[in-house]
Order: C-alpha cells, then structure tokens, then sequence
C-alpha cells in the first residue's frame, strides 16, 4: 500500500505531465542517481568500476541509442557497432589534430558525425523495412570496418592500426583514475537518460511510435514518415556515437576496429530485447543483465561443476555464455516481448493494490 498516489493531487497541466508523476517513483530514482554519485564510489573498489561499473554505464547509454531506434520507432538496426566505431574516430581524429579541444566537444563531435552516418545509412527505411531494413544497416557494419581498419589517416596513420588517447580532462579535472572515469560516465549517462526520457515523451516520440505501431495509418493522420524515421535514426546515432567515443576514450584508452565488430551491433540488440523495447528503464535493465550475467556464470558455474563432479573448463564458460543468453532471448520473445522492463511494471503494478487482490 505503500507504492499508491492516494492524495497526490495535480493542479496543473505541467504538474500532470512530469517524468515521474508518482512520487514515490521520482523520489526513488533521485534516491538512486544520489546513491550511484555520492556512496558507490565508497562502496566500489577499483576492479568493480573498471570492470563492471563503467561498462555499465557506456553499454546503457548505448542501449539508449539503440532503444530510440528499435523501441521507439520500429526500425530494426543491426549496424550499432559501426556507429559506435564513428563516433570513436570523429572524436579521436578532433582531439589528436585540433590542439586544446576540450573533451566534451570531442564526444559531441563524434556524436554528430555518427549522426550523419546514422542519417546516410537511414535513407533506405524510406523505402524497405523489417529483414530488409536490418541487411541494409549490417552494410554499414562491414563498410565501417574495412574503412577503419584500411584507411590509416583514421588511426593518425599508426603503424600497428591501433587508436590511443591519455591525459584526458574535463572542466579542469583529471579523468584518469577509475572513479574519475566512472564520475564523468554516470554524469553523461544521467544528462542523455533525461533528455532521452523526454525526448520519447514528446511530440516527436510520439511520432516514433506511431510510425512504429503503423506506419500507413500515421502518413494518413500527418505524420510525415522520412521527418520520423530519419529523426530517430539521427538521434539515435548521435547517442550511440558518443557512446562509442566514450567507449573508445574511458574505458578501453587504446583500440582497434575489432572493438566495434558486429559482435558489438548484437550485443546491444540483445541488451533491448532483454531489457524491453520501447522503455528507457529497460535500456539500463538490459545492460546490467549483460554486464553481470557473464560474470554470474564464471563465479557459479564451476561451482556448481564442482558439487556433481564435472570439471568446468575456460571453453566450456564461453559456450555456456553463448548458450544461456540465446535460450534467454528466445525464452523473452515467447513468454515476455516487452522484457524486464514489462516484468518490473507488473510488480509495480502489483504493489499499488497490495493487499487487496487484482
């Protein structure tokens, strides 16, 4: 009885149409965001933030990317990797070869010309979707990759075809460290997350949806469908893209196209589809899943080997992995479509009437 919004009263229009107009639900979120700022960089060691923490963080962001386009508008992209690997090199061409520039404005750079990439790669969804639509996004996969691994000049013409940055700053402070690192990632994830969520929930977000409910039926109402489709393709691009810079400057500091494979475009498909397509929470939901659950199995795994008498090789990890996260899509696309995002609305649902029957 606890989660209700008995005596929340809206007065006005603007009170109606907050974010979170429960309050139980805004005070949580501002609970959490002040949790993840002020007590895990005390609660975290340096191997948590460096290996699950800040991938977290980027990977959602991505998934952000990647949910605006599936989720929201309904056109399906399986070259995510490639605008990741666009908006890696934008910013790192920008910060080698323009002196001073400052680290936001790199990403930011990066973010723009995956969005020119992510416009240029959108136009065929004027005309084809589903399977078609998604062969001709894999084309900007496996473009982008012989690009950045042929082409020197994108690499600063490195003998070794590897990218690397250092002494990264911003606003006057050292972005070095992991809880550095991870500070500055969580501030670009929470600022993108609520323009994202307001984005979605404005006049051009419902235009996504509609378009990805019918798309006839939108044109018939004044929807124009290359403004919808192309907009959610450059949003989303631009989003992936300083996901990939960031990717590519805070967590991995040195890389080469094989950071950005089509592996990577799959990931953050499954990411979606795990977490819930159409939902900003299912972006976060999403990563985190693929974020620990490999860890789970590594940790779990050999121990469960261990009590029936099997020995449980580092081979036999990695097909497990592949093994579970394929039955768990499947097992989401039958059961739940809407994914953990769905399930974790039901039991919110369920606490508003607890514990009366529903």
């Amino acid at each position: 009885m606890f989660y209700r919004e008995n005596g929340q009263f809206k007065t006005s229009y603007k009170a109606d149409q907050q974010i979170f107009p429960i309050a139980q639900d805004r005070w949580g979120v501002l609970m959490l965001i002040a949790f993840a700022f002020f007590a895990v960089p005390f609660l975290a060691d340096e191997y948590m933030m460096r290996a699950i923490l800040i991938p977290f963080l980027i990977l959602a962001l991505a998934a952000l990317g990647v949910n605006i386009l599936v989720g929201y508008c309904g056109q399906i992209s399986l070259g995510s990797g490639a605008f990741m690997a666009v908006g890696a090199y934008a910013a790192f061409n920008c910060w080698v070869r323009l002196d001073g520039i400052p680290l936001i404005a790199a990403l930011l750079v990066g973010g723009f010309f995956a969005t020119l990439v992510g416009i240029f790669f959108g136009i065929p969804s004027l005309r084809v979707k589903g399977l078609y639509l998604s062969v001709a996004t894999l084309a900007a996969q496996f473009f982008c990759d012989w690009a950045f691994l042929r082409i020197t000049w994108f690499t600063n013409n490195s003998a070794s075809g590897t990218a690397s940055v250092s002494n990264l700053t911003a606003f006057g402070f050292d972005i070095v460290t992991p809880l550095q690192k991870y500070i500055f990632c969580l501030s670009v994830l929470v600022v993108f997350g609520v323009l994202a969520k307001n984005l979605v929930r404005g006049a051009i977000g419902r235009e996504w949806m509609a378009i990805r409910d019918m798309d006839v039926a939108a044109a018939v109402i004044g929807i124009r469908p290359m403004y919808a489709k192309l907009s959610a393709f450059a949003v989303s691009s631009f989003i992936v893209g300083v996901a990939g810079a960031l990717w590519a400057f805070i967590y991995l500091g040195s890389w080469e196209p094989a950071a950005f494979s089509v592996d990577r475009s799959f990931q953050l498909l499954f990411m979606v589809i795990l977490g819930g397509m159409g939902s900003i929470m299912g972006s976060f939901f999403g990563a985190a899943f693929i974020v620990i659950l490999p860890i789970a199995i590594n940790i779990f795994l050999p121990l469960l080997g261990a009590l029936v008498g099997i020995e449980v090789g580092t081979a036999a990890l990695t097909h497990s992995e592949q093994i579970i996260f394929g039955a768990l899509i499947v097992w989401f696309l039958i059961v739940e479509p809407h994914g953990l995002a769905k399930l974790w609305s039901v039991g919110k649902q369920k606490m508003r009437v607890w514990p009366f029957p529903h």
